[in-house]
């Protein structure tokens, strides 16, 4: 059996990338320039990307919210899952990586599905209509609580709702954390557990990203 190490994680995630995910050109370049413009290597993971897309064309969703569009690596997954007649809103707060994020999306070829929305989350989401499927939630920590807020009044019931890195490398545990993503992490898992708006679970991953894991939930 092998031994449950980070360095092992990552090779396991490795392999099922290369299993059930492959190769994409399009995905590698958006990731190549992310680097290149020097933003941290905090997108999801190919294996997470591709539970996205998934997500999104399982659900049915054809109007999608994500929060936190980096350099646009999970925006093209998602863009490509709504479909032809989809679209995808993302927030981005940083305007150099908005411009990196929609010359990657425009490449991939799903720039027509894809509207880029430049600020704080908090000051963008008041100005957004509602009626989306699925809310991809990947942005600061500390504000979890208001992007889960957001997601029920712009969703409608059955609207998904995927919030990342719930895990926290297994600080979640830790009432007494002054860490404020933790802190924020444990507030928007309690929020989950107990608004009425919501029905949610949520999974811990290892892999690339190391001990981690996401919300998964549904507005009611």
């Amino acid at each position: 059996m092998a031994e449950s190490t980070p360095q092992n994680w990552r090779a396991a995630d490795d392999y099922l990338a290369r299993t059930l995910v492959g190769r994409d050109p399009a995905l590698e370049a958006a990731l190549a320039a992310q680097q290149e413009a020097g933003m941290p290597e905090i997108e999801v993971a190919p294996v997470a990307g591709k539970l996205l897309s998934l997500l999104v064309r399982i659900s049915g969703a054809k109007r999608v919210l994500e929060i936190g569009t980096l350099g646009g690596y999970s925006t093209i997954w998602m863009a490509r899952a709504v479909g032809v007649d989809g679209r995808v809103t993302t927030i981005e707060a940083e305007a150099g990586n908005a411009a990196v994020a929609r010359a990657s999306i425009d490449a991939a070829g799903v720039g027509e599905r894809v509207d880029i929305r430049i600020g704080r989350a908090a000051d963008v989401l008041p100005t957004l209509v509602g009626g989306f499927d699925l809310v991809f939630i990947d942005a600061d920590k500390e504000s979890n609580t208001v992007y889960l807020d957001w997601a029920a009044k712009l969703g409608h019931p059955g609207t998904v709702i995927v919030l990342d890195n719930i895990g926290r490398s297994g600080d979640i545990i830790d009432a007494d954390s002054t860490d404020s993503m933790v802190v924020g992490t444990r507030d928007a898992l309690r929020m989950l557990g107990e608004d009425p708006r919501f029905d949610a679970t949520a999974l811990q991953t290892v892999g690339m990203k190391g001990w981690d894991g996401f919300a998964l939930a549904t507005v009611i």
